[in-house]
């Protein structure tokens, strides 16, 4: 797998990474995850019985 390259300016201080596809990617995808997540945040939460009910599956006591 390729590293991060970094730009930098002309006294070396890094102004820039260029990441590999792949890895870009998957942060990418960790952002979303994480935008939703902070949007969900103050959702009411519901128990796994519960889920389970609602979606018709029988639960076992």
């Amino acid at each position: 797998m390729n590293k991060p390259q970094y730009i930098t300016d002309a006294a070396g201080h890094k102004i820039s990474v260029i990441l590999p596809m792949d890895e870009y990617l998957e942060l990418l995808e960790d952002l979303e995850d994480l935008a939703a997540v902070a949007e969900r945040k103050d959702e009411t939460t519901t128990s796994f019985d519960a889920a389970l009910k609602e979606i018709g599956y029988d639960v076992l006591d």
